[in-house]
């Protein structure tokens, strides 16, 4: 809760001064009505007005806009959707990200071995074709999908600070995002997938002190010291009717980093849902399934620099499951802040729509950092409504910085209080399984 007073002037900078720099800089202001909207209270009209309802019309962020204090028609809204305003709201999103609002670390003694335990990942939001020029996608005005925008996400799951959140062409490989060549602090675990799958990369963060446990794509080669390179899925096949193999290994022929290889069996189901995946997938696209990959659907298999006295090959596989807390993420930004849904055809209102949801959430998430990261059973889904539920009241008070702290003290506290994960015992959750580790 201490870090409270520190939310309060971020949010407060950046929707007041931060917003009215940007827009000088971008000569924003040309309209004679200045006297009602200003670009500041534009902004928190909108990205309050869509905190509060993720399908608000115009008609409800008019009346956001009187609680902040200016008194608009609709249609004052409504004209101000513009390519402009989408720019203005695209720079405050990349501001948000740099106050690092960090919480207390998570109270699971396993993530706390690390300086920092960061997930990134991406997720992509279709958009009109008219926005083609501005976010392209992968296809084309014949198959559709000629702009996407991709949002990258990088989050340090021991104190809930979102480090970094890119925007980029959809069509853009999640290896090649911006936060994928940040460094990270010494000491840090990054939990990887395949699609950020770099091994210069990793050589890298292994130099600078940083680890990783990251799997490994179905074409990659692997070789005992000393020994010739082979692809993995042949590798894998020779190590017989094992059922779990952790030993040192070189990953890559040319360019090559030492680390643990981890290999368990999966069962039979697993596997075959594996392989069916991998069919339709390379159906989709027209082309045959790898036979590597088709393989390798019998194992879990990673690969670390994490030394064995500090991760045990057993808190491996728990440890991994740690990446699904951005999955969820996403999940709440699509099911609950409705981020890839609008009620517009205008091209330039579903740019607007989007930035202004994603600094709400930004500040959704800071909000949930500072009330209860450290609470394992925390819940995203039961916290956001609670946001969404107080978000007038920030609105009404954000010209008033000590009353402005004083509500978001009392919905710290609200989510503290209520936003829990309903206790269970099968499956157990994540939180679970980490915690008996360390129980054991």
């Amino acid at each position: 809760m201490e870090i409270i007073p520190q939310i309060s002037h971020a949010m407060h900078t950046l929707l007041t001064t931060t917003t009215e720099a940007i827009a000088a800089a971008q000569q924003y202001v040309k309209r004679p009505d200045r006297a009602k909207f200003s670009p500041s209270t534009l902004v928190q009209t909108l990205v309050y007005g869509w905190l509060a309802q993720p399908t608000a019309t115009v008609e409800q962020l008019a009346q956001m806009a009187c609680r902040i204090g200016v008194a608009v028609s609709p249609q004052a809204i409504d004209q101000r959707f513009t390519m402009a305003t989408a720019d203005l709201l695209h720079q405050l999103v990349i501001a948000s990200i740099h106050p690092v609002i960090a919480a207390n670390p998570v109270t699971l003694p396993i993530l706390q071995r690390f300086a920092s335990v960061r997930v990134h990942d991406s997720t992509s939001i279709g958009l009109p074709d008219a926005l083609t020029g501005i976010w392209r996608g992968c296809g084309n005005a014949t198959t559709g999908g000629g702009a996407t925008l991709k949002c990258g996400v990088q989050l340090d799951v021991l104190t809930g600070a979102i480090t970094a959140l890119d925007l980029v062409n959809g069509r853009a490989a999640d290896r090649a995002l911006p936060l994928q060549q940040r460094d990270l602090p010494p000491g840090s675990l990054l939990l990887a997938d395949r699609g950020f799958y770099h091994l210069e990369r990793l050589r890298q963060h292994d130099q600078q002190g940083v680890l990783w446990i990251t799997r490994l794509p179905s074409n990659a080669v692997v070789a005992y010291p000393g020994h010739a390179a082979q692809p993995l899925a042949t590798f894998v096949r020779e190590l017989g009717p094992v059922a779990t193999w952790d030993c040192a290994i070189i990953v890559g022929k040319e360019q090559q980093v030492h680390g643990r290889l981890i290999v368990t069996r999966v069962t039979q189901a697993v596997a075959d849902q594996r392989r069916a995946r991998i069919r339709q997938h390379a159906q989709h696209q027209h082309r045959m399934p790898s036979a590597a990959a088709l393989a390798l659907a019998d194992w879990n298999v990673v690969f670390t620099n994490v030394p064995r006295l500090l991760i045990s090959t057993t808190e491996v596989w728990t440890v991994m499951r740690v990446r699904w807390q951005i999955e969820l993420l996403f999940k709440l930004w699509k099911s609950h802040a409705r981020i890839d849904d609008w009620r517009t055809a205008n091209p330039a209102r579903v740019l607007c729509e989007i930035y202004a949801k994603l600094i709400g959430l930004v500040f959704q998430q800071w909000l949930l950092a500072a009330s209860s990261w450290h609470d394992p059973e925390r819940s995203l889904f039961k916290a956001a409504p609670i946001v969404a539920g107080m978000a007038g009241e920030l609105a009404s008070t954000q010209a008033d910085p000590p009353q402005f702290l004083r509500v978001l003290t009392r919905l710290a506290a609200l989510i503290q209080r209520w936003a829990r994960t309903n206790k269970r015992q099968q499956p157990p959750t994540t939180a679970q399984r980490l915690r008996a580790l360390t129980a054991a």
